[in-house]
């Protein structure tokens, strides 16, 4: 309860704050919050934005389980042996510096245009936080657990499924809520730069066209279903961390 009141709270004073930024530099660059609401109520109403957020959400779907996938496989065979985990660790941390816009010419000739290219670019954004987490949550086990599964005998698949996998889950969880942002950001970028469908691209046309309401609209929507997904992602970290 003490959680939801502080959240109504930020709510409540960053709409204020919207409001008063629309007083200051005028309809033409910002949307007050009641117009926005009501363009993204109107745009709801619509088929074909409905297709866009299909398009978005499918793209979105295949590159957060390709980008958790093979960030978790990947983690985990580099995570187990430690001087793998000590030579790549460095490494994807330095490419995950580096601007992914920049690489999206070579995608875009790799993959084409289409979902390929979107669902690719989502990827390159989201598996290296999931790589990275697990191999982190690997290095900070209690070696008593790895200890256990030895004096056990069990082999290493049974240790990495009923050892090694329990124990870092909530941290793949955490590494997958920072995942998630980034590879719905990268599925948008995709579709703002070659993409005929979408809510990128739905953005990228309304900004050529000027139509604040319809950006502001989209903005909306996309950071309460982002909110919404982060929240319920970090529920369920809570929650295995508890078990």
């Amino acid at each position: 309860m003490k959680n939801l009141t502080q959240y109504g709270g930020l709510a409540a004073a960053l709409v204020v704050a919207w409001q008063i930024l629309h007083w200051m530099v005028g309809g033409g660059s910002l949307a007050s919050p009641w117009e926005t609401v009501l363009a993204l109520a109107e745009m709801l109403q619509t088929t074909e934005f409905w297709l866009h957020v299909a398009e978005t959400g499918r793209a979105l779907a295949y590159a957060l389980l390709i980008g958790l996938a093979g960030g978790l496989v990947l983690g985990l065979i580099l995570g187990v042996n430690r001087l793998a985990r000590d030579v790549t660790e460095p490494i994807l941390l330095n490419l995950y510096a580096v601007p992914k816009v920049t690489l999206y010419p070579l995608v875009l000739l790799a993959f084409g245009l289409g979902l390929s290219a979107k669902v690719a670019f989502g990827v390159m954004h989201g598996i290296i936080p999931i790589m990275v987490f697990t191999m982190s949550a690997i290095r900070q086990m209690r070696p008593v657990l790895l200890r256990a599964s030895q004096s056990m005998r069990l082999t290493t698949r049974q240790s990495i499924l009923h050892v090694v996998l329990p124990a870092i889950l909530p941290d793949v969880v955490s590494g997958l809520r920072l995942a998630f942002s980034l590879t719905l950001l990268g599925v948008l970028i995709g579709e703002m730069f070659a993409s005929q469908r979408g809510l990128g691209y739905v953005l990228t046309n309304a900004m050529n066209l000027g139509d604040i309401r319809t950006i502001m609209a989209v903005a909306l929507f996309l950071t309460v279903f982002a909110l919404t997904c982060n929240g319920s992602l970090m529920q369920a970290s809570k929650r295995l961390s508890h078990r």
